[in-house]
């Protein structure tokens, strides 16, 4: 299902996209995180921040 209204498109990419992900571990944190919840390493990454179809 393709959502086709832009504001609606921009509030969903916000919600799946923005947070960060763990190098050691690959667990989920915060966008504002600055280490990770699970195994306390500071070596996060930003999600990759495009949309696929």
């Amino acid at each position: 299902m393709t959502i086709t209204d832009p504001i609606k498109r921009e509030i969903a990419a916000r919600h799946l996209l923005r947070y960060k992900i763990c190098r050691n571990c690959g667990a989920k944190a915060a966008i504002t995180a600055t280490k990770c919840r699970r195994c306390h390493s500071k070596n996060l990454r930003l999600k990759k921040q495009e949309l696929r179809r």
